[in-house]
């Protein structure tokens, strides 16, 4: 009798695998829920819920749709993660670990995949940008996307301020009947310390003047160039927070993967 209990005291699912496994799951679950809440009521304010044919008209990126496709994976991943734990359902955890081990292949393809493409992912960048600088008017969320990335990395559309030439309420051509015309978005404007309130205007026909002139007004820098210097020069931060993800990553699937053996190994004395 007190082999067997000894042999069953042996054979118990680890308490601190199993709620550690939950506490990090439920954070992560809820985290899921929240960035889902957001994006879906982001939607709803815009209209897009009443009509989603409106999700595909939009010729640049939607942010929203980064918040619903990365909510929507956390909160899938928390759901089977932190019931899996709790329940000890083997299903769900191998579920959870799998999902978790395929972002993180794919986590590693892509980036094996930047370093060797450098100069394809560098053309897709502009690509991206420029589609983009079309659709500035066509939606609020990226209008502010833009404008946060120019006042952020001070730089004017992906090359320079003439890349706005590519948006039909911007471009300078005699047809174009809007005040902006040959005009930047705000954001690309040099700011005054001494203006207390932003000066949407100052971007209005700035693109008139010769370039040294411009300088005195706007940013002339592109944000593709902006960009790979900023991410020159934080490069250990980057690594950090990617080798930080992965680690974690790497972590909950051990967590996972270990307690799916404490409850096979008990099922397997009954």
């Amino acid at each position: 009798m007190s082999r067997k209990h000894h042999h069953l005291k042996e054979s118990e699912v680890s308490c601190c695998v199993k709620y550690f496994l939950f506490g990090f799951n439920i954070v992560f679950w809820l985290l899921g829920a929240a960035f889902l809440a957001i994006g879906l009521w982001a939607w709803a304010e815009k209209g897009v819920l009443s009509n989603l044919s409106t999700i595909t008209d939009l010729g640049g990126l939607d942010p929203v749709w980064l918040f619903v496709v990365v909510g929507g994976v956390m909160f899938i991943l928390g759901f089977a993660g932190c019931i899996g734990a709790l329940r000890e359902n083997t299903s769900l955890l191998k579920f959870f670990s799998v999902f978790l081990g395929l972002i993180f292949f794919l986590e590693l393809t892509a980036g094996i995949l930047a370093f060797v493409f450098k100069d394809w992912i560098k053309e897709q960048l502009n690509l991206f940008i420029n589609n983009n600088v079309k659709a500035y008017r066509d939606d609020i969320d990226l209008q502010n996307l833009i404008d946060f990335a120019q006042e952020y990395w001070s730089c004017c559309g992906a090359h320079g301020p003439d890349d706005w030439n590519m948006n039909i309420y911007f471009n300078c051509t005699d047809l174009n009947p809007s005040r902006e015309r040959c005009g930047v978005p705000f954001s690309c404007c040099v700011k005054d310390p001494a203006e207390d309130v932003i000066n949407t205007q100052c971007g209005y026909d700035v693109r008139l003047q010769r370039e040294l002139e411009r300088q005195k007004y706007i940013f002339t820098k592109g944000c593709v160039g902006q960009f790979e210097k900023w991410l020159q020069d934080n490069l250990i931060i980057v690594a950090g927070i990617f080798v930080g993800v992965a680690l974690l990553q790497i972590f909950g699937i051990c967590l996972a993967q270990n307690l799916v053996s404490d409850v096979k190994a008990v099922k397997a004395n009954w």
